[in-house]
């Protein structure tokens, strides 16, 4: 006689954590290009630990649970914050010269066409993620026409833009914690 035994998985849901680095870095990057205040030390700090360091501990945590979006989104975004944070320190520190006009248009308009793809992905998930990635590579994509025409006008629109989609992430993650906590939906996220 054989016994079939299955493990399940008591693990916690790593999302919440990858989507608020995500979305309350976003906000405060997108505050600056608002016009809210110059780009400093705290956006930096929140890049590396927050939007960077947070979201890649999250996607590993997602490959542990065999989510392939989760892996990817995460772990992608995260080392975004690290390589932007990066491409604004390296020159200031002597280690590169910085990335011409055309490279940053390359860099931002690249990870607007990837999230354009993991948007699609996000057709079979729930109505709030929908929004966080269209939003998101909506915001990519202003932030290269920024760039390619030097227009602040555009900075400025891609910057609210941005803070919508950073809350937006900020509401799915919390609303993913409450409905967690209470075993119902509280925060609707669109099923």
């Amino acid at each position: 006689m054989s016994e079939l035994v299955t493990n399940a998985d008591t693990t916690a849901n790593p999302a919440p954590l990858g989507l608020l680095g995500f979305g309350m870095t976003t906000v405060l990057l997108n505050l600056h290009n608002a016009g809210f205040f110059a780009l400093g030390s705290m956006v930096l700090a929140m890049g590396l630990f927050y939007g960077g360091l947070a979201q890649i501990l999250a996607g590993l945590l997602e490959w542990k649970k065999g989510n392939t979006f989760g892996t990817t989104a995460f772990t992608s975004y995260g080392l975004f914050w690290l390589t932007l944070v990066f491409l604004i320190m390296m020159p200031k520190w002597g280690w590169a010269e910085p990335g011409s006009k055309a490279a940053m248009v390359a860099y931002l308009f690249m990870w607007g066409l990837f999230t354009f793809v993991m948007w699609i992905a996000t057709l079979k998930h729930n109505k709030a993620l929908q929004v966080v990635f269209f939003s998101l590579f909506i915001l990519f994509w202003l932030l290269a026409l920024a760039d390619a025409t030097g227009s602040s006008t555009v900075k400025v629109i891609a910057g609210w833009e941005g803070i919508f989609c950073g809350l937006s992430a900020v509401y799915l993650a919390l609303a993913q914690v409450v409905n967690e906590t209470y075993g119902r939906v509280v925060l609707p996220l669109g099923e």
